[in-house]
């Protein structure tokens, strides 16, 4: 049997703790101020400096670096009130003899709530008592315990959170505290290769260091603005929230998750990058709450085969839109079946990218866009919204239609729309296009993710309301010497471009 790999947020539940909790006590003391400027690892001897090229590279101890930094670095303590469940919830087979024994560890015989507690990691950031840590570590939390090395604890209050990252900011009532401050996580200080220390709060042991290297930067597991350091230094469940230190001490991120099959370290732990924490922490700071420009578009990335299919595109580049709902776009005359080549400037070399640029542009600020249309270049100025006021809005719907007849082209059987096809396949009220009703498993089309009930409104970036409308595109296309033709296809309402190459009396 196969075993299951999976992405773990890594907080601790407190009750798991216990078991391990008869190791001896921590020696404890005062320690002074610090800032990243005085944790730059250095040689303790004349004969160290002269060592080899090789050696000179590899730190020859990381107690210096872990001396320094770990007065900056907090243990985090939630508790929360939940329900009591209403009885063993298939813990044990009904009618088992350990069944009352669950039942009474659950419930302690009374139903009533109960309190809850995790662990997590955290870093102070600056002396006045902001400390960073992982949203899922605080989420939902009634209460916040931090934890200092010092020994020292204090209850702390949410400054704000931001799930889309994961990253959330607390205070504490303190002054003159211990502090560290953040790297370049795209520098010279975060290479593939280089030197990481983590230090957290790993199973509830507290204030343990560990190391490796930076494995791979740019990684993305599942957030829109995801951007993970991997690193093979061993991070644990308890590790959420925790720095990833580089060898001069400043944070190039924050531990967040690991891949493991087990529920343990493998090697595999992901760090969010300083520099996407360090923008939403200073607006957590400033608001309470994050405040990303928002360009009001769908978008998709620029694949191989159609790079062929769009007059005067020179590679597989910039982002494709669409759809165009009612926004900063709109108002700014952008187009579904635009190439988004430009953003404030600065190339766009795919979604993942204009995404990121997006979100870091000021609200309300005017940004010139340059988008590739019908092969010519077009030069756009969008006023940006802000994100979080637009998260609800849907993309416009398309408007209606009726039959117009019905054809097998591409492996696809294509009809126009009708009220029973609407019915059939749940289309959007006053939906316009061609449907699929059919399609060949051995065409490219299925290969290509096609399937029954999919709408296609747009091919070769024209709207198509009938079978003769489609027909015309694809000679069109074949006369301009295309080897592709692009479609635009709705699946439930959400858009996307679709490349399907064109063959010789293609019917």
């Amino acid at each position: 049997m196969k075993s299951k790999i999976k992405i773990q947020s890594l907080v601790t539940p407190a009750r798991a703790v216990s078991v391990l909790a008869l190791g001896g006590a921590l020696g404890l003391s005062q320690v002074a101020p610090l800032s990243a400027q005085d944790t730059a690892v250095t040689p303790d001897t004349e004969a160290e400096t002269t060592a080899s090229a090789p050696d000179a590279t590899r730190p020859l101890t990381f107690a210096d670096l872990a001396e320094q930094v770990s007065p900056a670095v907090v243990n985090i303590t939630t508790a929360t009130m939940v329900e009591a469940p209403a009885g063993p919830q298939g813990i044990v087979p009904e009618g088992s003899p350990f069944e009352e024994f669950f039942r009474d560890f659950q419930n302690r015989g009374d139903g009533a709530p109960r309190r809850s507690s995790a662990l997590g990691s955290g870093f102070v950031i600056s002396a006045d008592g902001y400390v960073v840590t992982n949203n899922h570590v605080i989420d939902g939390a009634d209460e916040i315990n931090i934890e200092f090395y010092s020994g020292q604890e204090l209850e702390a209050e949410v400054v704000g959170t931001d799930p889309n990252t994961d990253i959330a900011l607390l205070k504490v009532d303190a002054e003159e505290l211990p502090y560290v401050e953040f790297g370049d996580s795209t520098g010279a200080g975060a290479r593939v290769g280089d030197w990481v220390m983590a230090m957290g709060n790993p199973l509830g042991q507290g204030f343990s260091v560990s190391a490796g290297i930076v494995s791979a930067r740019g990684r993305a597991l599942s957030g829109t603005y995801d951007d993970y350091i991997q690193t093979d230094a061993a991070i644990n469940r308890g590790n959420s929230g925790g720095p990833l230190f580089n060898m001069s001490g400043e944070v190039i991120g924050v531990n967040t998750a690991i891949l493991s099959p087990n529920g343990g370290s493998i090697g595999i732990g992901f760090a969010m990058s300083s520099d996407v924490v360090t923008e939403v922490v200073d607006q957590l700071r400033e608001f309470g709450e994050t405040r990303r420009g928002w360009l009001g578009v769908r978008i998709q990335d620029v694949t191989p085969d159609m790079v062929e299919a769009i007059e005067g595109l020179d590679g597989s580049r910039g982002a494709l839109v669409t759809d165009v709902p009612e926004g900063p776009a709109m108002e700014a005359g952008m187009e579904a079946g635009d190439v988004i080549l430009s953003f404030d400037n600065t190339e766009v070399a795919d979604t993942r990218e204009l995404v990121r640029m997006v979100g870091r542009a000021p609200v309300g600020e005017e940004v010139p866009v340059e988008v590739l249309r019908g092969g010519e270049m077009v030069e756009l100025t969008v006023k940006l919204g802000r994100r979080e006021e637009a998260e609800g809005a849907r993309p416009a719907s398309a408007p209606g239609g009726e039959d117009m007849g019905q054809a097998e082209m591409f492996g696809l059987t294509l009809s126009g729309v009708t009220s029973e096809l609407a019915q059939q396949f749940n289309l959007p009220d006053g939906a316009e296009g061609l449907v699929v009703t059919e399609v060949d498993p051995a065409s490219e089309a299925a290969e290509k993710g096609f399937a029954a009930g999919d709408v296609i409104t747009e091919a070769g970036q024209q709207p198509v309301v009938s079978i003769a409308d489609f027909r015309d595109r694809v000679e069109e296309a074949r006369e301009a010497g295309r080897k592709s033709l692009l479609l635009l296809v709705r699946r439930g309402g959400d858009p996307r471009f679709v490349a399907l190459p064109l063959q010789e009396g293609e019917e």
